[in-house]
């Protein structure tokens, strides 16, 4: 298990990004100064806000027939086998061209189940350029047994091209089955065997990174590290898709989630602190109220606490969604999170705060430093309020579905 949920991370403010930020707080005061609308000027900051959210990850998974591509596809989209919307499965191939299957709740997230390469209609030679090769961020190349030399020559040509790409050895909990019958069965023997198998037969590769999976539980295994290594190698907006798109189906998973949204709170906090210290009235308890807003919308829907994301766990764990629903206790229980902090705002401590906060901004002479100052630590206080009221419920949604211990 990793780290205290509640130790916060180390922060590296970046200067790049604190000048953009400024210069993005410039453009929305001038746009509220050049309409008069408040609504408009916080609908552009909301835009900026949520672009995050929207840029799109498209991940290639490939391997040979009966490799257990759609398996691994579904489980990276958090669905079983026979729910609506999964992949196609089956002992022969069923994938025949490249088949994208989006995030059921991250649709700027895309799985794509790729044919096998040396199938019919897929030849080596020219596979890269059939599946198109450039639409992918990364690859994932897929055998349960020994990896054959398309795979190796696939990785060579993929290496190449300077694209990222991953070996997994699925079916491992078929090889822990067959094995767990001996009496001399060692489990971290067997997976030790595995994987040096795996490095002998991928040694013309260089030093490939190779990972042991079962899809039918991502939590056992190499699942974990394979993650750690994606959230080292990403480009930071592709790593917060993938963070963004993992299914909350353990404790580690929730954990890691958490960890992500703590380092982008200072980052928002600054935000708003950036827009204080622009003297414009009235902007920024409007700005703050929609920083606030869209960060806990997206970290709701992070931790799965959407229903969409409750009936397809509710599916998983053969457990009604309404009652893991139920376990929901906190302020956003209903899923407004507009409304939940627009209460909160309305509390008399947050409306002396935000009156303070306006008045430095916008009245005070020489006080739009000072309001800036003030902003950061409030703004970091609601936001790791909110984050931590939400991880609360999830924790409770993951005890119902019995998926807390793992």
């Amino acid at each position: 298990m990793s780290a205290d949920l509640n130790t916060e991370p180390e922060i590296n403010y970046d200067v790049a990004s604190s000048l953009e930020g400024v210069e993005e707080a410039q453009k929305i005061a001038k746009l509220f100064k050049n309409t008069k609308r408040a609504d408009i000027a916080a609908e552009k900051l909301k835009e900026n806000i949520e672009s995050l959210d929207h840029v799109t990850l498209n991940i290639g998974v490939t391997g040979n027939t009966g490799a257990g591509k759609s398996t691994f596809v579904n489980a990276l989209r958090g669905l079983s086998n026979d729910e609506e919307g999964a992949a196609e499965t089956g002992v022969v191939e069923t994938t025949r061209t490249p088949a994208a299957y989006p995030h059921p709740t991250m649709p700027n997230v895309t799985i794509w189940d790729l044919p096998g390469i040396g199938t019919p209609n897929f030849k080596a030679k020219n596979y890269l350029s059939d599946v198109h090769f450039e639409r992918y961020d990364f690859f994932i190349i897929l055998t349960s047994e020994r990896f054959k030399e398309n795979d190796i020559n696939l990785a060579k040509a993929i290496k190449k091209k300077k694209r990222l790409f991953y070996f997994i050895r699925s079916k491992v909990d078929n090889d822990m089955n067959a094995e767990s019958k001996r009496r001399d069965f060692n489990q971290e023997r067997l997976l030790s065997k595995i994987r040096e198998d795996c490095r002998s037969n991928l040694k013309s590769v260089g030093n490939p990174k190779v990972f042991l999976i079962s899809s039918f539980d991502l939590q056992q295994y190499d699942f974990n590290r394979l993650i750690d290594t994606l959230e080292k190698e990403l480009p930071e907006a592709k790593k917060h898709a993938l963070i963004q798109s993992l299914p909350v189906y353990s404790i580690e998973t929730l954990q890691r989630k958490k960890k992500h949204f703590q380092r982008l709170i200072w980052l928002t906090a600054f935000g708003s602190g950036v827009v204080a210290v622009v003297p414009v009235p009235g902007l920024t308890v409007v700005c703050d109220y929609v920083i606030v807003t869209s960060f806990l919308e997206s970290v709701f829907r992070s931790f799965g606490l959407e229903d969409r994301s409750l009936q397809i766990l509710g599916a998983k764990v053969n457990v009604r969604w309404m009652d893991l629903k139920a376990e929901i206790k906190s302020r956003f229980k209903d899923g407004d999170i507009s409304g939940a902090v627009s209460s909160y705002f309305k509390t008399p401590s947050m409306a002396a705060i935000m009156t303070l906060k306006g008045l430095m901004s916008s009245v005070i002479p020489f006080a739009q430093l000072p309001a800036g100052a003030v902003s950061v630590p409030v703004m970091h206080y609601l936001l790791n309020k909110g984050l931590k009221e939400m991880e609360g419920d999830a924790r409770a949604v993951l005890v119902k579905a019995k998926l807390h211990y793992v």
